[in-house]
């Protein structure tokens, strides 16, 4: 059971802990910290990860060349003190004029990353896969974590999640592809080269005519349609009619594992062509009516729309019939055969 007071036991301990860790480390060095003394500060006092230093020791001693005790001590109590890791890790990252994290910040305060973790060594001589693997880390952060999708990652989603844990691996790992949350490169990759493979005029947007050839041309042209109405999710793209790498991300996830929270907001939106906040027959029998098209194109046998219209109300079990709310899907668990049989 949840105890509180015992919590609160726990970060009073660990605070004398860390106050005697920077109590020896001004001692050794009483002058002041210079960036490496003060990887000893950012991993030991403050419990972050070691390439979390350089941007801390930024936010500490601003232009010095050395972090003082008084600053360190100052940020300590300011940020760390009676703070669970996840408070820190939200202290750490946001601009101080912000109460949120923003993309920018984690761009800020990864970009170390880059250069020391030995699982990314081979990247220093590739800028642009370094920026693009950067990218692809962050929009997955935020995919997982920022149910608002608005890159505006606040306190309550870093406590929610996970990200706590996965940074400390990273730093522990050095194998960056163990790193299956948000960080393996090999899953970058192939995100990636599938992104590269459909922009047939390497102009780093996708059209219409490039989505389509998804996973051998997967997906209907209406749900398509639909991802560049921006039915599915605001494009990001500063091109009109046309999907970014950003989208793209967003995309290929909520593709590949169509049962995720993030992805049933994704599609469900898709479907929803009122935007009432259900999908109905009608909703489901349009889309559907070009599954009918492609099963008669390909010789399969056509299974009509009022058969299956049987089937999937019998396997989301709506709370009212004929209409299917986002919590229905979530419930069935069964949420990505669903939209596989309307639309892929």
């Amino acid at each position: 059971f949840y105890n509180p007071s015992a919590t609160a036991d726990a970060l009073v301990e660990a605070n004398k802990e860390e106050m005697q860790e920077m109590t020896k480390l001004f001692d050794a060095n009483a002058a002041g910290l210079n960036k490496e003394a003060f990887m000893q500060f950012t991993t030991k006092v403050c419990g972050f990860p070691s390439y979390f230093s350089a941007s801390l020791f930024t936010k500490v001693a601003g232009k010095d060349a050395v972090a003082s005790r008084p600053k360190c001590q100052q940020w300590w109590n300011a940020h760390c003190k009676q703070k669970s890791a996840e408070h820190r890790l939200y202290n750490l990252l946001r601009n101080e004029k912000n109460k949120f994290v923003s993309r920018e910040d984690w761009k800020e305060h990864l970009a170390a990353l880059l250069e020391v973790h030995p699982g990314l060594d081979f990247l220093k001589g590739t800028p642009e896969f370094q920026e693009r693997y950067l990218e692809c880390v962050i929009e997955r952060i935020y995919y997982i974590n920022n149910r608002a999708e608005n890159y505006k990652l606040t306190l309550n989603e870093i406590l929610k999640s996970n990200l706590v844990k996965v940074l400390k691996y990273v730093d522990e790992e050095p194998d960056i592809n163990k790193v299956m949350d948000y960080f393996s490169y090999e899953h970058f990759y192939v995100l990636y080269c599938k992104f590269w493979e459909l922009d047939s005029d390497h102009d780093f947007y996708l059209d219409r005519d490039d989505l389509v050839k998804l996973s051998n041309y997967a997906l209907t042209y209406r749900i398509v349609d639909r991802i560049f109405a921006g039915a599915c999710r605001k494009l990001t793209a500063d091109v009109p009619e046309r999907l970014g790498y950003q989208d793209f991300i967003w995309l290929l996830l909520s593709e590949e594992d169509k049962s995720s929270e993030t992805a049933i907001r994704y599609w469900f939106r898709g479907i929803d062509l009122d935007g009432d906040g259900y999908i109905t027959p009608h909703e489901m029998e349009f889309f559907y009516k070009e599954q009918l098209h492609r099963m008669d194109c390909l010789a399969q046998e056509v299974v009509q729309f009022e058969d299956i219209l049987c089937q999937m109300t019998d396997m989301v079990k709506p709370a009212k019939e004929g209409y299917i709310t986002m919590i229905d899907l979530k419930k069935s668990k069964q949420a990505g055969g669903f939209f596989n049989v309307l639309f892929n």
